[in-house]
């Protein structure tokens, strides 16, 4: 979805799209798999869309939380927001049919947007939404808020994403400047397989100095103890 400077227009398209969820544009609730859903979310959906309970900041697209917490305030209940969800996901609208600057049609499709609708329904816009806490210490909680284990594999972190690299192949043998360059700036270095623009550029700026040498810390001793 394109950047706007209008924050109403998310959600005028958000009421227009409730009707279509109304009628049949709902999803499996039923079925639904929330905690995958949002990882799927992290993985498809978080570079364009900030919501705090995936720990996402991206501004590409609409603000899902200010979007849904207006969508409550109104009367909308979670089925109707899951509708809504599902429906935009199949039919974004607005759409300019350049992908860069328009969210694509079924990014997600079958049981992964039943997963993805019911999450972002779930959590989308209610007060106080936040990652779920893990154990592992605070590097590993860094790791989970931002969604890193929707992407990599970390057996540490019990993750098993694979849109980026495998990290319990990749990290033995780097040092922390190494680690923490391929979090501030990941296409400095690409991992043989994996094209340039696949990881958000804008961790450098959306962690914490004192939580990126947390994570940096954490992803050093993973490697270790898997060495």
């Amino acid at each position: 979805m394109p950047k706007s400077p209008n924050p109403t227009r998310p959600l005028l398209a958000l009421a227009a799209l409730a009707v279509l969820a109304l009628t049949g544009a709902g999803c499996g609730t039923d079925k639904a798999d929330v905690e995958r859903g949002r990882q799927l979310f992290i993985e498809n959906c978080g570079a364009c869309h900030q919501m705090a309970q995936a720990g996402s900041s991206a501004t590409i697209g609409p603000d899902l939380d200010a979007a849904f917490a207006a969508a409550r305030a109104s009367g909308q209940d979670s089925d109707t927001i899951e509708g809504v969800t599902a429906a935009q996901i199949k039919i974004p609208r607005p759409s300019t049919g350049n992908p860069a600057v328009s969210m694509p049609a079924d990014i997600v499709t079958g049981q992964d947007l039943d997963d993805v609708a019911a999450y972002v329904a779930e959590y989308a816009g209610v007060p106080g939404a936040a990652p779920p806490r893990v154990p592992g210490g605070p590097g590993a909680q860094v790791f989970a808020a931002n969604g890193c284990g929707g992407c990599h594999t970390l057996a540490e972190a019990n993750a098993g994403g694979v849109t980026g690299p495998d990290l319990d192949e990749v990290l033995p043998g780097q040092s922390a400047a190494m680690i923490r360059m391929s979090v501030v700036d990941p296409n400095a270095e690409l991992t043989q397989g994996f094209p340039a623009g696949v990881m958000p550029s804008n961790y450098g700026e959306k962690i914490s100095a004192r939580e990126m040498n947390q994570l940096v810390q954490y992803l050093l001793d993973s490697a270790r103890q898997g060495s």
